[in-house]
């Protein structure tokens, strides 16, 4: 039986995990994910009851119940290395025992549901418009770090794209990652659109924006909108045309980890930039609050 060393899986004298200080008792088979370490407390806000509460740094923690559901609420700041760490630790919570160090002889499978916001990228991808991730093309080359990621990432849809762009090598092979067919159908619902994410590695220069420095590819943006993948009828949305609708940073990580890890994910995301039309809207919170209240609805 495997044992993992106290350098691999780290816990605290409380008996918490490394960075996200929470122990195995408090996370909930339902987990929602933020970004942003105080929307923890909005989404919080349409608890029934609040059990648990813990947090450092970017990584905060709420586990309560909404109408007979348990849920835990966790952000995880920005970005695909970010999410490494939560949904290794929060598998391991689920599935290692922190007394012995061992796995638990059977696997706890999670719902995760991120709730975000991205940047639109086509013309029916308007302001407060909500995009579910279908599936998720990393930029950040994360998933190409572990051996299984060809058992989760739909390859030809990861040639199709590279092909398309042109891709320069030098930015590392961009990976494709699923998310859950049933859980993105039930949190979809009819309100959502259905697309493929982009999720970079930054914000300016690997999203196409330009400030003071030029980007390696100054039509990447253009080739990306122009992008469509019919899927093949032996896969989910098999007939479905697919094209890229949004820009953000976490979506693909964790799609991807999730099905390594056997658990079930999907990302749904507020557009709050338009980049096809160039607008932007910094005041979308009641439009945010909205969102969440259909996703707790729904998880």
């Amino acid at each position: 039986m495997k044992k993992y060393p106290e350098s691999e899986l780290i816990i605290n004298s409380d008996g918490s995990c490394f960075h996200l200080h929470l122990k195995p008792e408090y996370l909930a088979d339902k987990v929602i994910l933020v970004g942003d370490p105080g929307r923890v407390s909005l989404v919080a806000s349409f608890l029934d009851k609040i059990e648990h509460e813990t947090g450092d740094r970017e990584f905060r923690t709420i586990t309560g119940s909404y109408k007979n559901k348990r849920i835990t609420i966790q952000s995880t700041g920005i970005g695909c290395d970010n999410i490494d760490i939560v949904l290794n630790e929060l598998d391991a919570l689920a599935n290692i025992n922190f007394e012995t160090r061992t796995d638990h002889p059977q696997h706890r499978t999670l719902d995760i549901v991120r709730i975000g916001t991205c940047g639109g990228l086509q013309p029916d991808t308007p302001l407060g418009s909500v995009i579910a991730s279908v599936k998720s093309i990393g930029f950040d080359g994360l998933l190409n770090y572990y051996a299984d990621r060809n058992t989760v990432c739909d390859l030809r849809l990861e040639e199709a794209f590279a092909t398309h762009m042109d891709w320069d090598k030098k930015k590392g092979a961009p990976y494709v990652a699923s998310a859950d067919k049933d859980l993105t159908d039930r949190i979809a619902g009819d309100e959502m659109i259905k697309g493929i994410t982009c999720s970079c590695g930054g914000f300016y220069g690997p999203q196409g924006r330009q400030l003071r420095l030029g980007i390696q590819d100054p039509e990447q943006n253009h080739k990306i909108e122009a992008f469509r993948y019919t899927m093949p009828q032996d896969m989910p949305y098999g007939g479905m045309t697919l094209k890229i609708c949004n820009f953000e940073m976490e979506s693909s990580a964790l799609a991807g980890l999730a099905s390594m890890l056997g658990h079930k994910a999907t990302t749904c995301c507020l557009v709050i930039a338009n980049r096809y039309q160039q607008e932007m809207n910094t005041s979308y919170k009641g439009n945010m609050a909205d969102l969440i209240k259909m996703v707790i609805d729904r998880i």
